[in-house]
């Protein structure tokens, strides 16, 4: 009798136990990181849109910090989003990214996923890849789902289409054309499916381990296409025209005829770039409703209270901006992003206005997780700005595309430099956000080109820079 108590015993005991296993939180937090693509700053509610519908990322914003002058530093080449990734998962600078062995990077755990799981998580990667070869995805994360390619399949008919008043020779709702409706679902929704799965499994295994997560969108690259309930929201003839548009940029440089800026004719035409904006807007407001169904899930898996989550875009856009329509560019709308963090322990409704980089993200789930940071890294974790912590800022911000063109920006003036044709451009951001205004050769600023001139050419120095003097 008593040999059958003391079985009983530790049969209940261990139930108990492994009760307490499952339903207990984890001491670290976990990490959620949504990332778009093609997103700019000014293409969000949040961030002063109020054309653009964007009311879940909001509510994000509003329950938690945003820094409102996030960047990407660059790219090696015209698929920015390439460098960018390849950035924030090996936590290098633009030109020692470049030149890292990615192979070697996964076989050392270099790539932020496997520095987590060192750190004691799960990873979970659905989405768009794009840092080389997509094997790699299953090298440096545990869990993964539909990893997708730098961008959906274009089609003759989108590089073909007229933009004649009236005339439909392209339709964004038309499922038939391939692109984000290959597979017969739309892109962006299969990535929320495939976090309700990543929080079902999550739950099937009863770990009470901490998870990092990252959904990477498509959207709202081109071509841009959303369901039809979300492009009857923007019909083109309500859509502003940005206030810099311009029929053509007036400067020659080598992006001009790249293949983001054949997404409309030359010269611009103000039809033309507000169906674009219209699709752009569609496409972002379809992509916020997956973001609220993400976070839905993520409440309903009980772990909400404790998982910080982090948004922002790897480049921003200009869609008819400056007479542009893609990303290899200099100028704010390209450069710069939306980024958030929420969760636990995040200042509600703060905005700081610091300069920082985009691919901060990686340094900052890092110091999240409690992980050791690498002599290597060349970003910073926003954590001691986010708790209020004193200490030196970043007072510039540095921009290079390919080998035609560099920038220095600090919170007042940016310059951008082409340096095959030796044009040099300042702007005066206080007075010109929308940087139409080059005061480069106004006397009164010769001392700020001078100064911010000789911190482009340190930088370059200090970073590997092809373009660097000796």
């Amino acid at each position: 009798m008593a040999a059958r108590t003391t079985i009983l015993f530790f049969v209940l005991l261990w139930a108990f136990m492994r009760c307490v296993a499952v339903t207990a939180q984890p001491q670290q937090p976990n990490v959620l990181f949504i990332f778009a693509d093609d997103l700019a700053f000014d293409s969000v509610g949040f961030m002063g849109n109020d054309r653009v519908e964007t009311p879940n990322l909001d509510r994000l914003a509003k329950r938690g910090t945003v820094f409102t002058h996030a960047f990407n530093s660059g790219a090696w080449g015209g698929a920015v989003c390439v460098a960018s990734r390849t950035m924030l998962m090996t936590g290098k600078q633009l030109w020692n990214a470049r030149s890292t062995d990615l192979d070697q990077a996964v076989r050392d755990r270099q790539l932020w996923p496997q520095r987590m799981a060192d750190a004691g998580y799960s990873t979970w990667f659905a989405g768009k890849w794009h840092v080389g070869d997509e094997k790699r995805v299953g090298q440096a994360w545990q869990h993964s789902r539909h990893v997708r390619p730098g961008m959906p399949n274009q089609t003759p008919a989108r590089y073909e289409r007229t933009f004649a008043p009236g005339q439909n020779d392209w339709s964004p709702t038309d499922t038939t054309l391939g692109g984000y409706w290959n597979g017969g679902r739309h892109w962006s929704e299969v990535l929320t499916d495939d976090c309700a799965v990543f929080f079902d499994e999550l739950e099937k295994s009863g770990s009470n381990q901490p998870f990092f997560m990252m959904l990477a969108f498509n959207a709202p690259h081109d071509p841009r296409q959303a369901p039809a309930e979300f492009q009857q929201r923007y019909p083109c003839e309500s859509i502003p025209l940005p206030g810099n548009f311009l029929p053509e940029y007036p400067h020659d440089f080598e992006a001009n005829r790249i293949r983001d800026e054949l997404l409309a004719p030359f010269p611009r035409t103000e039809y033309a770039i507000r169906v674009c904006r219209s699709e752009y807007y569609a496409l972002i407001t379809h992509m916020d409703a997956q973001v609220g169904h993400m976070l839905e899930a993520l409440e309903k898996s009980g772990r909400a209270n404790n998982t910080i989550v982090i948004f922002t875009a790897d480049h921003g856009l200009a869609c008819g901006q400056h007479g542009m329509m893609g990303k290899q560019n200099q100028y704010e709308h390209s450069v710069r992003v939306p980024w958030v963090i929420a969760g636990p322990g995040i200042p509600a409704g703060q905005r700081i206005s610091d300069l920082v980089h985009l691919q901060d993200a990686m340094a900052t789930a890092l110091e999240i997780a409690g992980a050791s940071r690498n002599e290597s890294d060349g970003f910073d974790s926003l954590m001691p700005r986010i708790r209020g912590e004193s200490g030196p800022a970043r007072t510039t911000i540095f921009g290079s595309y390919t080998l035609s063109q560099r920038m220095a920006r600090d919170e007042k003036f940016k310059l951008i430099r082409y340096p095959k044709t030796g044009l040099e451009l300042l702007f005066d951001l206080e007075s010109d956000p929308l940087e139409m205004h080059d005061v480069a050769a106004d006397p009164r600023y010769a001392s700020d080109v001078t100064r911010l001139a000789s911190l482009l050419e340190q930088k370059m120095r200090e970073s590997g820079d092809p373009l660097a003097k000796e």
